[in-house]
C-alpha cells in the first residue's frame, strides 16, 4: 500500500504541484481530478474509520503511509485524508446533527473544512488572549464576531471550526468554546489571502455577527482547549510524518544531483564537502523518524504523549529544513529555481517551525515536563 501511495503521489500529484501552488479555480478542478483517480485506485480515505466511510488503518500502519503521501504538500488532500482532524473532531465531540449531516460529507471529500485558532496581534501560543466572542440568543442560537488569520483552506471551506470566548474576558483560562460555522453564513467573509513566502492556501476571515445554530457547539461549553488539545496532538504528529516525507523526497534530489551532476575533476559527489551534506542529512533523516514513530506509538495506545510529539514536532520541522537547504546548497542556483521542488520543500521546512506552535513553546514544554517528573 505504502509503495502503490508512493507512485501515485510521485506520478499523478507531483507533476500537478505549480498548478496547486498557485490555488485558484485552475488548481480546484485539478484536485477533483486528482481525488476521482484515487477513489478509483482504491486510495481513498485510508486513515478514517471504516464506519465513517474510509478504509479503517489504525494509526500504527498509516503513520508509514503518510510519509510517502506528505512527499507532497497536496498528498493529503488529494487522497482523502487531509479532512481526517476535523472528521474525529466532529465525529468524538460533535452533535448527532453535525455528525449526521457533515461527517460523511468531509470523508467523501464533498465537504471542505478548516479550523481557525489565530488571531492578529493576538500569540498563537496563547489561547486565553482570544478575542473572538460568541454571545448565546434567546432561543440558544450563537452569534459570533472577531477575526482570525492563517486559516488553512479557508477560501474554499464549506466548514470552518472557530475558537471563541463564550465566557469571562481575557486572559481567564475559562470560557473557551469551539463553534461549527458554515461558511455560507451571512456575515462570513474571507478578508484576504495571506501568502506564506509567497505559496498560498491561508487567509485571514472575518466573523461579523454570524448566526450558528445551537447544535454546532464543538463540545461543551468551555472545553475548548481539550478538544483542541486532542487535535493538536494527532495533527501535530501527522506534519511531522509528512514533513518527513518531503525531507526523504529532498535527500533523494540532493543525492540524484551529487550523482549526476560532473565538473572537470569528475562528479559532485566526489567533494568531501558535498558528501558531508549527504552525510548529515541523512543522519537527521535516520534519528528523527525513530522519535516520530514513538510518538505514533503513544498516542496509539492512547498513552500520555506530550514529551514524544514535542520532541518529534521539532525534530522532524528542524530535519526538513536542514535537508531542504542542503539539497539547494549542492543543486547551485538551480535549487533557487522553478524547475525544481526544493524551493517549496525548503520554504515548507521554514514555516513547519512555526506551525503548530514555535519551536521555543515546545522546547520549553518539553523541558518544564522532564524537570517536574519525578524519575521512577
Amino acid at each position: 500500500m505504502r509503495d502503490r501511495v508512493a507512485e501515485f503521489v510521485r506520478e499523478r500529484v507531483m507533476p500537478q504541484e505549480p498548478v496547486l501552488d498557485a490555488g485558484g479555480p485552475r488548481a480546484g478542478a485539478v484536485l477533483a481530478r486528482l481525488r476521482k483517480e484515487a477513489k478509483e485506485a482504491g486510495l481513498w480515505a485510508l486513515p478514517h474509520p471504516a464506519e465513517l466511510g474510509g478504509q479503517g488503518l489504525p494509526l500504527r500502519s498509516y503513520a508509514h503511509i503518510a510519509e510517502a503521501e506528505g512527499a507532497s504538500d497536496h498528498g493529503p488532500a488529494a487522497l482523502g485524508s487531509a479532512s481526517l482532524l476535523d472528521t474525529l473532531m466532529l465525529w468524538r465531540h460533535g452533535s448527532a446533527r453535525v455528525r449526521e449531516t457533515y461527517v460523511p460529507a468531509l470523508v467523501a471529500g464533498d465537504l471542505r473544512a478548516c479550523y481557525a485558532m489565530t488571531e492578529p496581534d493576538v500569540p498563537g501560543t496563547d489561547p486565553f488572549s482570544t478575542t473572538t466572542r460568541a454571545e448565546q440568543t434567546g432561543d440558544g442560537a450563537w452569534r459570533l464576531s472577531g477575526r482570525k488569520w492563517f486559516t488553512s483552506g479557508a477560501a474554499d471551506a464549506d466548514l470552518v471550526t472557530v475558537l471563541a470566548r463564550t465566557d469571562g474576558s481575557a486572559p481567564d483560562r475559562e470560557g473557551l468554546s469551539l463553534l461549527l460555522v458554515p461558511t455560507a453564513s451571512a456575515g462570513f467573509g474571507v478578508v484576504r489571502d495571506l501568502p506564506v513566502l509567497g505559496a498560498a492556501g491561508q487567509a485571514e476571515i472575518e466573523l461579523g455577527a454570524v448566526n450558528v445554530d445551537a447544535d454546532h457547539l464543538v463540545g461543551e461549553r468551555g472545553a475548548a482547549l481539550a478538544v483542541a488539545g486532542e487535535r493538536l496532538r494527532l495533527g501535530r504528529t501527522l506534519r511531522c510524518l509528512r514533513w518527513l516525507g518531503q525531507a526523504q523526497r529532498a535527500f533523494g534530489l540532493m543525492r540524484e544531483r551529487a550523482l549526476a551532476r560532473t565538473r572537470s575533476r569528475g562528479p559532485l559527489g566526489d567533494l568531501q564537502l558535498v558528501q558531508r551534506h549527504v552525510f548529515e542529512s541523512l543522519l537527521a533523516l535516520r534519528t528523527t523518524r525513530p522519535l516520530v514513530h514513538e510518538a505514533v506509538a503513544r498516542l496509539d495506545a492512547g498513552l500520555d504523549a506530550h514529551v514524544e510529539v514535542g520532541l518529534a514536532k521539532v525534530a522532524a520541522a528542524r530535519t526538513l529544513q536542514q535537508v531542504a537547504d542542503a539539497a539547494i546548497q549542492v543543486y547551485g542556483a538551480e535549487g533557487l529555481g522553478p524547475d525544481t521542488a526544493l524551493p517549496a520543500l525548503y520554504r515548507t521546512g521554514r514555516t513547519a517551525r512555526i506551525l503548530d506552535g514555535p519551536d521555543e513553546l515546545h522546547i520549553t514544554s518539553v523541558a518544564r515536563r522532564v524537570l517536574r517528573t519525578v524519575p521512577s
